[in-house]
């Protein structure tokens, strides 16, 4: 399928070949994490002011998964208790944390009057799949549970996230309607992994070759998965579920110059065509990562608005 970025895009995209950065296949994992934490400062955009930023710390079979709560100013209530969103980051399960998606959490917060819960996963490949499907699971349940203290509506708590977040969302609904987690008001999937057997016509494709490049997402999928066996579990490739059915409503978005466009096409069709109510958005002329970029995107900002308001209507 031809891809042709839109100009601020390509703009971005130029910056980032002259500027001549390491792949970060090459790298180990600590040094991709120092440059993509890096990245941030150049393509986040400004922090809008919140109510209340703070720490949590989840109790975990292992110890204790980190987070942060983003309480915004203009927040819904109903009887004291608000809607909100577990969040989990994208980075290809290796890279990403709490500060890479500090910012787009915030605006997701402010434009979704809702509160966020930022979910700090461990990351491959010194805890290798199961550990980040553990983490989001056990992160939602725990939300859940302490619904009421942290000012949240139990029957109105959402997820979602980018990249290998989205993947962590998908496999979250998955679980929770499977009876492993509470129930799930809405999921949010922004350019999601959910199949590791890479078959499909985008992950090869030179044009979805860009920031995202083919390379690279096989040098995640080797860092998270443990061995081959694992490209067939839900856990690690949500759309190898036997069904799809009776899961909460999706909110899908993907890119055009992406290797995971053809997935979260599919995905979300199939969604559809199990029955659950779909809000599909497709940038044809936007790149992998760019839902983060608002300072040098505006159709980043632009998609943030579109599911904070999603996000309302839900509930």
């Amino acid at each position: 399928m031809p891809v042709v970025l839109d100009p601020d895009a390509a703009a971005v995209y130029k910056v980032v070949q002259e500027a001549g950065r390491p792949a970060y296949e090459t790298l180990t994992a600590p040094e991709a994490r120092a440059y993509y934490a890096q990245a941030r400062f150049a393509t986040n955009p400004e922090a809008p002011e919140l109510a209340r930023v703070a720490p949590l710390s989840i109790p975990a079979p292992h110890g204790v998964i980190p987070a942060r709560i983003y309480v915004p100013k203009d927040l819904r209530r109903h009887d004291g208790l608000s809607p909100a969103l577990v969040f989990f980051h994208g980075g290809g399960w290796v890279i990403g944390d709490l500060d890479s998606h500090d910012v787009v959490c915030r605006k997701l917060a402010v434009e979704g009057a809702l509160i966020v819960i930022s979910v700090d996963y461990r990351l491959a490949p010194e805890h290798k799949f199961p550990a980040a499907a553990d983490d989001a699971i056990a992160a939602t349940k725990w939300v859940a549970a302490n619904a009421r203290e942290l000012g949240i509506d139990a029957s109105r708590l959402s997820i979602g996230g980018d990249s290998a977040g989205g993947n962590l969302a998908a496999v979250v609904s998955l679980a929770a309607r499977d009876g492993n987690g509470p129930a799930i008001a809405g999921q949010v999937l922004i350019y999601p992994a959910v199949d590791f057997a890479m078959t499909h016509g985008s992950h090869s494709e030179p044009e979805t070759s860009v920031l995202l490049t083919h390379s690279v997402i096989r040098w995640f999928r080797d860092h998270y998965l443990d061995s081959a066996a694992d490209i067939h579990d839900w856990r690690a490739s949500p759309a190898r579920a036997a069904s799809l059915a009776a899961l909460p409503p999706a909110y899908v978005l993907t890119a055009g110059a992406d290797p995971l466009r053809d997935e979260g096409d599919e995905y979300a069709a199939r969604l559809k065509e199990a029955g659950v109510p779909v809000t599909y958005k497709h940038y044809p002329g936007q790149f992998h990562g760019f839902f983060t970029m608002g300072k040098l995107l505006q159709q980043a900002n632009s998609a943030v608005s579109e599911i904070g308001a999603w996000l309302r209507a839900l509930a």
